[in-house]
């Protein structure tokens, strides 16, 4: 896991940071676009995907500790780098790919109880009780958005390169994504979703956007599209 955190504009003058970036390891071709570009940001992985679904973070005032103290120290590092006390006091948007690993909620062996014959039963994965399921399994993650949200910061979240891996139900990784969305949505959260630019016929993600000899990453030219969307709406 590296961060990819910098402040170096390509010309080797200090540039004020344009966002924060906190993430799982899908969080690397992102920062490893930026700092290409010579885009200044702070921030980069702090952790493992499977560690951002469930409870992982405590509230403390206008700040969060996040409970495995590695993901802390990163997260305090790039707060130091930004001159910034504590979330709450952020002055750049938020970027994050945290909770949107939804390879780890599609662990096929997880949904076989759900299936009848091999088959989810017809509406179940657009279903109440589908929702309730991804968003209890995910609830660490909306907290967080929640409490972004909540500090007033402008927040958005990232989804994730639509490949899925051996372990994972595909259709249940497709339709997880949507619920996660569904809720973010209302919170003020905006979701940068490229799976119509990022995809093929099927729905599997190109593969000249895939990291090689990889089951689950995008590559830099996946980073780039990320950067270009984030720029876009003005970062």
């Amino acid at each position: 896991m590296t961060p990819y955190s910098t402040t170096t504009a390509p010309s080797r003058t200090t540039a004020p940071a344009r966002f924060l970036l906190l993430g799982d390891s899908h969080a690397g071709p992102i920062g490893r676009a930026a700092k290409a570009a010579g885009i200044p940001f702070h921030g980069g992985p702090i952790g493992a995907g499977r560690e951002f679904t469930a409870d992982f973070f405590d509230v403390r005032g206008d700040d969060i500790v996040f409970r495995k103290p590695e993901a802390d120290r990163y997260y305090r590092r790039f707060l130091a780098e930004l001159d910034t006390p504590a979330l709450g006091a952020l002055t750049v948007p938020l970027v994050s790919t945290l909770g949107f690993s939804a390879h780890f909620v599609a662990t096929a062996e997880n949904w076989k109880v759900y299936r009848v014959r091999g088959a989810f039963p017809p509406g179940f994965l657009a279903s109440r009780h589908f929702d309730g399921i991804v968003l209890s399994m995910s609830r660490g993650a909306l907290a967080f958005y929640r409490r972004a949200r909540r500090l007033g910061l402008r927040t958005l979240a990232v989804m994730p390169p639509q490949r899925v891996p051996g372990h994972a139900d595909a259709a249940v990784f497709r339709a997880a994504q949507d619920t996660l969305r569904r809720a973010l949505l209302p919170l003020g959260v905006e979701i940068v979703d490229l799976r119509e630019r990022a995809t093929d016929s099927t729905g599997r993600q190109r593969p000249e956007l895939c990291e090689p000899d990889d089951t689950i990453h995008g590559n830099l030219a996946f980073g780039r599209m990320i950067l270009a969307d984030l720029l876009a709406r003005g970062l």
